[in-house]
Formats: structure tokens, C-alpha cells, sequence
């Protein structure tokens, strides 16, 4: 009956998100974002005696809400003043823009991202970094403000890197390393629609490929990493090369899409924007390499009575593989296409 239920719940949340991004009236958005709101609070309280994962539900409902009565206020000023979405009123227009950015976290409107995350499980934190984040930046993507997006972009650049650099808890890591990444999907929603579906399919992956193995192994702080670590050596180095991977070191998988977006800028001459998401980008690269020393270097030990007890299944392998070879899988397309 639980399976059946989180089915039908699951089933709701992609119907609310579906009717938001396919929409032609600001009602009907509103209401796919309700309904994508209502579906998902089942199945973040899906136990009931976890007191942080009501806390964080609770919040996250909290903040949604209120987001959501902005926007219904904003889309109430629109049909008053008969404005449209391409040529209304600048107030209105950032007031949707900046209710958007409250509901997907984008920074600076991203304080209640780390603490919800933080009580979740790590499938609800795969499905509120991914999937929850179509639908706001779906409709960021219909009306683009150049001046207060690259606002919003330099927060999420510098607030996701600097924000992850003191923390040992691998879920808020995850939250800060997602608000970094928000801001080059940002980048990529002013290039073209395209470069931005393709960067999120892609972070959606290695993110996938992250929290796979940290709920199969229950990991969710560095301690555990590095204590899991004496007794499964290949599974650290699946971690090692995921985080590089989503850090978008070459010649991982998540080197792609930067290098995309980099090209782009190159293109529309916006340098100081790209030396910006270099150095916030190098930045993440640290502490990611600063939880992989510790794992590796420090006080390491082989216990070779149990160097064979490995526990992978094929899924963890397969996805893996294809963040490893992913960049030379794509060269060998575009050479024979």
C-alpha cells in the first residue's frame, strides 16, 4: 500500500510539473505549481516519527507557499493592469523572477535550500535538486531579465562555492554544490534553451550517479566516507571520480556542458562573467579534492580479510562507467556524425 501510494504521489508531482511547463496561462502555472507542491509533501513526511524530516518538510512547505502567494499576487497585478508576460511592468516582472528563484533556490533567495536538505533522504534530495527545479527555471527561461539574472548568477556562483567549503555534511554539500551549478544553468538559459536542457540532463546524471551509491552505503557525512573507505576501496574511487566529474574537471562527463557554456560567453564577449564561474568553479574543485585527500591520504588502512567483499551492482558500475567515458562517448558521435 506505501509502494502504491508513493506511485501515485510520483505520478502527480511529473503531472504538475508537465501542466507548469506547458501552459499558456498564468493560472494554470500557478496551479501545476500547487499541485507540484502538494504531491511532494507526502513524500518528504513519508516518516512520520523522523523529527528533522518533518521539520524540514514543514519548512519546505512553508517557503513554497509563500512563494507561491507572491506569484498569485503578481499574476493578479498582470490581469488588473491587462499587462502581458513580454511587455509588463519591470516591478512585476521581478517580482515573478525573484518568487521563481525562492522556489527553485537560487541564490540569494537560497536560505531554506541547505536546511531542508539536510532532513531528507537522499531520494527526496535527488528529486528537490532535479525535478523540482524544471518548472521555475522552465519559466525563467520564457521571460529573461539580463540584469537581474546575472545579479542572481553571481550570488548562486559565489554563495555556491563559498558556502561548501566548511561543511562535513555530504546532503548540504550536495545543496551548495546545486546552487553553484544553478548559476551555469543560469548562464546557459541567456545562451539558448538547447545548452540549458543539455547541462541539466547531464548534472541530473552525475548527481544521480552521486546519491545512488551514498543511499545504497547510507552516507551522509565525511566521517562515514572516510571510515566506509577501510573497507571499500572501489567505492571511494566511484565517489573520487563522480565528484571530480560534477566538479566539471576534463575528461569527465560534467566538463561537457561547461565547456559549452565557456564557448558561449566567449561568443557574447562576457569575460568578466566567465573569470567569475572559473574561479567559484575552482573553488568547488576544492573541497571536493579536499574530501577526496582525506578519504585517500590520511590514515589510510587495507584490511585484506575482507578486500574482497565489494557489494556493487550493476547499476552503480554501468553509471559510473558512462561518467568516466561519457566525454569520449560524445567526440566519438560528433566525429562520426
Amino acid at each position: 500500500m506505501k509502494k502504491f501510494s508513493i506511485i501515485i504521489f510520483m505520478m502527480t508531482l511529473i503531472f504538475g510539473t508537465l501542466l507548469t511547463i506547458s501552459s499558456n496561462s498564468w493560472l494554470s502555472v500557478w496551479m501545476g505549481l500547487e499541485i507540484n507542491l502538494l504531491s511532494f509533501i507526502p513524500l518528504m513526511n513519508e516518516n512520520k516519527k523522523n523529527m528533522l524530516m518533518s521539520e524540514s518538510s514543514l519548512n519546505y512547505f512553508l517557503i513554497q507557499a509563500y512563494a507561491s502567494s507572491i506569484l498569485l499576487f503578481s499574476i493578479l497585478l498582470l490581469l488588473l493592469f491587462n499587462f502581458n508576460f513580454i511587455n509588463n511592468n519591470i516591478f512585476i516582472n521581478l517580482m515573478i523572477l525573484s518568487t521563481l528563484a525562492l522556489k527553485s533556490g537560487i541564490a540569494p533567495f537560497h536560505f531554506w535550500f541547505p536546511k531542508v536538505m539536510e532532513g531528507l533522504n537522499w531520494f527526496n534530495n535527488f528529486i528537490l535538486m532535479t525535478w523540482q527545479k524544471i518548472a521555475p527555471l522552465m519559466l525563467i527561461s520564457y521571460n529573461t531579465n539580463y540584469n537581474f539574472m546575472f545579479i542572481l548568477i553571481l550570488f548562486s556562483m559565489i554563495i555556491g562555492a563559498l558556502g561548501g567549503l566548511n561543511q562535513t555534511s555530504l546532503r548540504k554539500l550536495m545543496a551548495f554544490s546545486s546552487i553553484n551549478h544553478l548559476s551555469w544553468m543560469l548562464m546557459s538559459i541567456m545562451n539558448n534553451e538547447f545548452l540549458w536542457m543539455m547541462y541539466f540532463i547531464l548534472y541530473s546524471l552525475l548527481s544521480f550517479s552521486i546519491i545512488l551509491i551514498f543511499n545504497k552505503f547510507k552516507l551522509y557525512h565525511f566521517n562515514q566516507i572516510y571510515n566506509f573507505s577501510l573497507i571499500n576501496p572501489i567505492i571511494k574511487l566511484m565517489i573520487f571520480i563522480n565528484l571530480l566529474s560534477l566538479g566539471g574537471l576534463p575528461p569527465f562527463l560534467g566538463f561537457f556542458p561547461k565547456w559549452m557554456i565557456i564557448e558561449n560567453l566567449i561568443k557574447m564577449d562576457q569575460f568578466f562573467l566567465l573569470f567569475i564561474a572559473i574561479c567559484m568553479t575552482l573553488i568547488t574543485l576544492f573541497y571536493y579534492l579536499r574530501m577526496s585527500y582525506s578519504i585517500y591520504m590520511l590514515n589510510f588502512y587495507k584490511n585484506s580479510w575482507i578486500s574482497k567483499n565489494y557489494n556493487n551492482n550493476l547499476m552503480i558500475l554501468f553509471i559510473n562507467f558512462f561518467s568516466i567515458s561519457g566525454l569520449t562517448i560524445i567526440f566519438m558521435f560528433y566525429l562520426i556524425m
